[in-house]
């Protein structure tokens, strides 16, 4: 596959993803009648649904990565060329926002607007570590012992993460960014962006090196490498 169509594809499924979430947030967040809790249930079903569809889409294009840690702990593990990472997490960002702007195109919202919702302290930036954590650690137990349920494994973890963690599981940069440009349910004040994503970036990389552990690579695909 040619990297041309893996940026299209990295780029066109992170908009679709963030449309999902913005999107599903805003229906959420206008059907419910301030009901909170029903409000993150809808969200976070659509998001899990949305994420095997783009998954189960994009995976054979360009690994379906969505996701700047995602595509740094690929890298580590060298799935992937290193030459690769800056044009995919460039594409990621620039799909992420896309997507808000679709999302709040969708429901007559400007394109994009500054969010106000708090989201900072220790309890949140300690649940963004253990999303993350737990989104490459399912990422690559399931790669490497059942890759055909990775889509299925990742999705129903992120659902499962939106009630368990006080953040709500981001455990996504690009995701995190965009979502600072959307004054929705969805969003994250811009000036508690960057605690969320230090946060991801250590939780992805204690994840690759413990379970980079736990599933070791056999010797003939080491060979291969």
């Amino acid at each position: 596959m040619t990297m041309v169509r893996r940026l299209v594809s990295e780029c066109l499924g992170t908009a679709l993803l963030l449309a999902v979430v913005v999107g599903s947030g805003i229906m959420a967040e206008r059907l419910t009648g301030g009901n909170v809790a029903i409000a993150l249930l809808a969200n976070a079903l659509a998001t899990g649904a949305g994420l095997i569809a783009l998954i189960l889409m994009f995976g054979t294009i360009s690994g379906a990565h969505f996701n700047p840690v995602v595509t740094l702990s690929e890298a580590f593990q060298r799935n992937m060329p290193g030459k690769e990472v800056l044009p995919y997490i460039l594409v990621q960002v620039l799909g992420a926002f896309a997507g808000v702007a679709a999302a709040h195109g969708m429901f007559e919202d400007p394109v994009f607007f500054a969010s106000e919702h708090v989201r900072t302290g220790m309890a949140q930036w300690w649940s963004e570590f253990i999303a993350t954590f737990g989104l490459i650690a399912v990422i690559i137990g399931c790669s490497r012992s059942r890759p055909a349920v990775t889509p299925f494994a990742v999705a129903a973890y992120i659902t499962a993460a939106y009630w368990f963690t006080s953040s709500t599981s981001f455990a996504n940069p690009a995701v995190t960014l965009a979502r600072a440009a959307t004054n929705t349910f969805a969003g994250i004040r811009p000036a508690d962006a960057p605690g969320f994503i230090i946060a991801q970036l250590l939780g992805a990389a204690a994840a690759t090196l413990v379970f980079c552990w736990l599933y070791p690579l056999k010797q003939k695909d080491s060979a291969n490498d």
